[in-house]
């Protein structure tokens, strides 16, 4: 058994796969090589990956049996899931999402 596993990121158009260590957690290793997981505020203002926030969500295929109470309720309701919550066990396909905050106020063109 390898210690890495490929993972396929998608990000807009482009696809990158990498290789992540087996058991790593999905946002650290993202986040590792630069992969935008957060917003624009949320990027600054989140949790720190122990699945609080709810800010670093991906969508993955295949996507891993849940372990986590967040992780479960996206499976059940058809939510994205949270990188931080995610081992990286075995060779996956990972969508970043457009990261959109609601309620913020957008400069008025003068």
């Amino acid at each position: 058994m390898s210690d890495t596993v490929p993972v396929t990121v998608v990000d807009g158009d482009g696809e990158t796969t990498i290789a992540v260590e087996r058991g790593r957690t999905l946002r650290d290793a993202l986040l590792e090589r630069d992969f935008a997981v957060y917003g624009t505020v949320s990027q600054y203002a989140n949790c720190g990956g122990r699945g609080l926030c709810a800010t670093c969500t991906v969508e993955v295929d295949p996507a891993p049996e849940p372990s986590h109470w967040h992780d479960a309720a996206a499976v059940r309701f058809g939510y994205p899931r949270l990188s931080c919550c995610l081992a990286v066990e075995e060779p996956m396909r990972v969508r970043l999402l457009d990261k959109h905050v609601w309620g913020q106020v957008l400069p008025r063109p003068e």
